[in-house]
C-alpha cells in the first residue's frame, strides 16, 4: 500500500524556503505576539471587554457585532479577528520550518507549540467574557499571551542557530545570574497583572469585580521588583565585563537597560497622571519589550553552532544531471 503524504510533506517536496525566510517568519510571530498583547490592552482600556456580550458569538443571535453595539462591539470583535491573522502567521512559520531542508523537528515543534498556545488563549479569552471579566481570568489571559511571546522569541532564536549541543559562552554562574534575571522579570510581569486586577481599568463601563487587594501596596511591590530587575541587570553587566563575555550579550544587555529605563519613565508618568489610557497602553508595550530582551540576553549566553544553510545530502533538482558537462561530452565522443 503506497504511503500517504501529509499536506505539509507535499509542500516540503515542492517548496524549499531559505534559512532567511524561516527567520523572517519566526520574527513575524514575535511581532504578532506583541501586537496581540497591545490590542488586548486596548480592548480593556477602551472599556470594550464586554463589547461582545458572549462567546464564541458576539451576541446570542449574531456572530458579528450589530450597529446598536457601537464602537465597543467593533473593538472587541476586531480583536477576536486578529486571532485569525495570528494563526495565519504562525501557520506560515510552521509550514516554512517543515519545508526547510535539512528538516529541524525542534523548530517545527516550537511552531506547533505556538499554535496550541493561540488556541488555548482564545478559549481563555472566551471564558473571560463568559465570566464577566473576572480579574483572575483576565490576568491569566495576559500571562497566556506572554507565554506565546516566550515561545515565539525562542523560535526566532532557534531559527538563527544550529542544532549542536548548547555550549556556554560564559561561566555557569554568569548564566545562572542571567536566568535569575529572567525569573525576576517574569515575577515582575505577574505582579503587573495583579496591579491591573486591582486597578480602575476593569475593561467595561459597568462595575466589575476586582482583586481584593490594596492597589497602593501591590503597586509598591511592583516597583520593588523593578528595582530588583535593575539590580540584577547591573550585576550581570559587571559580571559579563569581568568574564570578557562576547560583545553580543553585552550589547543586548544595554538594550535591555534602555527598555527598562523607558518602561520606568512610563510607569511613573502613568502613576502621577492618574492612569491615562494611552500611557497604560505604552506601558503594556514596554512590558512586552522588556520580556523579549530579558529572554534574548539569557539566550545569547550559549551557542549551538552555525546554522546549516543548505542540506548537502539533498538530491539536486530533477534534470540537473541529465546532460554531461560540455568537456566531458567531448571526451566521451573521442
Amino acid at each position: 500500500m503506497p504511503n500517504t503524504l501529509t499536506p505539509l510533506e507535499l509542500i516540503a517536496r515542492r517548496w524549499q524556503p531559505s534559512a532567511a525566510f524561516v527567520r523572517r517568519a519566526a520574527l513575524a510571530t514575535v511581532v504578532m505576539a506583541v501586537i496581540i498583547v497591545v490590542t488586548g490592552g486596548a480592548v480593556r482600556l477602551s472599556q470594550s471587554g464586554l463589547g461582545c456580550s458572549t462567546w464564541p458569538k458576539c451576541t446570542p443571535d449574531s456572530l458579528t457585532p450589530t450597529a446598536a453595539m457601537g464602537i465597543n462591539g467593533l473593538i472587541e470583535f476586531g480583536n477576536r479577528m486578529l486571532t485569525y491573522v495570528l494563526c495565519a502567521v504562525v501557520g506560515l512559520f510552521i509550514i516554512a520550518a517543515r519545508a526547510r531542508h535539512p528538516r529541524r523537528r525542534s523548530l517545527t515543534r516550537l511552531g506547533w507549540a505556538q499554535f496550541w498556545l493561540v488556541m488555548s488563549n482564545a478559549v481563555i479569552g472566551g471564558v473571560t467574557v463568559l465570566t464577566g471579566l473576572n480579574p483572575y481570568i483576565v490576568s491569566s489571559h495576559f500571562l497566556a499571551a506572554t507565554a506565546l511571546l516566550t515561545v515565539a522569541v525562542l523560535s526566532w532564536k532557534r531559527a538563527s542557530e544550529g542544532d549542536e549541543d548548547p555550549r556556554d559562552l560564559v561561566a555557569r554562574p554568569a548564566r545562572q545570574l542571567a536566568w535569575l534575571l529572567v525569573a525576576a522579570t517574569g515575577a515582575l510581569t505577574v505582579i503587573g497583572t495583579v496591579v491591573t486586577g486591582t486597578g480602575p481599568h476593569a475593561g467595561d463601563a459597568k462595575k466589575v469585580h476586582r482583586i481584593p487587594l490594596d492597589w497602593q501596596e501591590i503597586t509598591q511591590l511592583h516597583v520593588d521588583f523593578v528595582y530588583i530587575v535593575v539590580g540584577l541587570s547591573v550585576a550581570l553587566w559587571f559580571t559579563l565585563r569581568a568574564v570578557k563575555a562576547p560583545a553580543a550579550p553585552r550589547r543586548l544587555l544595554l538594550e535591555l537597560f534602555a527598555c527598562i529605563a523607558a518602561q520606568g519613565v512610563i510607569g511613573y508618568v502613568q502613576y502621577f497622571m492618574g492612569l491615562p489610557e494611552i500611557v497604560i497602553g505604552l506601558h503594556m508595550l514596554g512590558s512586552a519589550l522588556v520580556w523579549i530582551w530579558a529572554l534574548r540576553v539569557c539566550l545569547s549566553l550559549r551557542d549551538r553552532g552555525p546554522l546549516q544553510e543548505e542540506d548537502p545530502g539533498r538530491p539536486a533538482p530533477s534534470g540537473a544531471h541529465e546532460a554531461p558537462e560540455p568537456q566531458a561530452a567531448s571526451a566521451l565522443s573521442r
